[in-house]
């Protein structure tokens, strides 16, 4: 079967890797009908290997060497191993992509994201760029059969943004900033008006990006270059400032950005991944009691279920999907485009268009 091999930064091939193997105890095989593409992998494919064990044998998953992209997929279950009861041939399903152990500390108290073992597909070994993979069922949950493909592709990364809503800890009628618009920030908006935020104001420096944000539920949107963000936060609340703010850009100056938004008493959430050194100023954070809370991927159990659910109410798709390309076009339309800055919207990829 063909598959989109990493093998290092700008070298990626479409080649032959042998099937899938039959499911194992737990686990389920899966004709994979959608993958997404995510910054991840455009920064894995431009600059890797990052995440990706290229070079050095990953301490969990135990792999070592080119890897199959792909922690963004759906699919068809075509067969399911011993023991394996929640899933049966011609499920649709969507994968969480993260694997934990459920016995450590960690996993014990609900924090299955945060997994002293924890490894992903698509980053920590082969993941769903291929025509088919073997999965534990565990990371996998169905989806209706009013949900497209292209909605469903969208579960996983949706997780990520409702994760990151629920550790903003974001109270009804909560007035909250979201810097950075792109594909994380759209996500978070996206769950923001799904929880009941009250003013959500978006800032970035793409009009595309904040046409996109008002869709998604935005009340107010700012381009950084034209206003300053400030103003319009004032405006809104008497200059109490916003009472989440939640920085999506990894811009290195972020959090000192959304802190000068934050009221007393408020909480900065920091999504984005900084490349450089980030500077804050900690006295006026402890001064004036702001939280600073982080978020990494999701809790599949919580998260992509809810996820699925938000997909079946609204399609998000129309809104932030670009275009769908085929897998042996995956390098020139997807991740060049990404890499370059003239993708516009989300990526995804048909792992089934052309020959087996």
């Amino acid at each position: 079967m063909k598959a989109a091999v990493l093998h290092a930064a700008g070298d990626l091939r479409i080649e032959e890797r042998p099937d899938a193997p039959a499911p194992g105890r737990g686990e389920v095989r899966l004709q994979i009908t959608r993958a997404g593409l995510c910054g991840t992998d455009a920064s894995e494919y431009a600059a890797g290997p990052i995440m990706t064990p290229l070079k050095v044998r990953h301490p969990n998953s135990g792999v070592l060497g080119p890897v199959v992209l792909g922690h963004e997929f759906i699919g068809v279950v075509e067969s399911a191993g011993p023991g394996s009861d929640r899933f049966t041939a011609g499920d649709r399903v969507a994968a969480g992509a993260g694997v934990w152990c459920g016995r450590c500390g960690w996993c014990e108290r609900g924090q299955t994201n945060l997994c002293q073992s924890y490894w992903t597909y698509g980053l920590s070994a082969d993941g769903g760029l291929t025509h088919r993979i073997t999965v534990p069922e565990a990371m996998l949950h169905p989806v209706a059969p009013q949900v497209s493909d292209d909605n469903a592709a969208l579960a996983q990364p949706l997780a990520v943004g409702l994760h990151a809503v629920d550790r903003s800890r974001v109270r009804p009628g909560d007035v909250v900033v979201v810097h950075g618009a792109g594909a994380i920030g759209s996500f978070v908006i996206a769950g923001l008006k799904a929880a009941g935020a009250g003013a959500i104001v978006a800032v970035d420096i793409d009009d595309g990006r904040l046409e996109t944000a008002a869709k998604l539920g935005a009340s107010v949107t700012v381009n950084a270059t034209a206003a300053d963000p400030l103003e319009a936060v004032a405006e809104l609340t008497g200059s109490a400032l916003a009472d989440v703010t939640i920085e999506a850009s990894g811009v290195p100056d972020g959090l000192s950005r959304v802190q000068r938004l934050t009221r007393r008493g408020g909480t900065i959430l920091l999504v984005g991944l900084p490349k450089a050194q980030v500077s804050f100023t900690a006295v006026d954070l402890i001064l004036r009691e702001i939280d600073v809370m982080t978020t990494v991927a999701h809790v599949c159990d919580r998260n992509l279920p809810a996820a699925l659910d938000l997909l079946a109410r609204h399609d998000l798709a129309a809104l932030l999907v670009e275009r769908v390309v085929p897998l042996d076009r995956i390098v020139e339309d997807a991740l060049v485009p990404m890499t370059d800055g003239s993708a516009r919207g989300k990526l995804l990829v048909d792992t089934q268009a052309g020959p087996s």
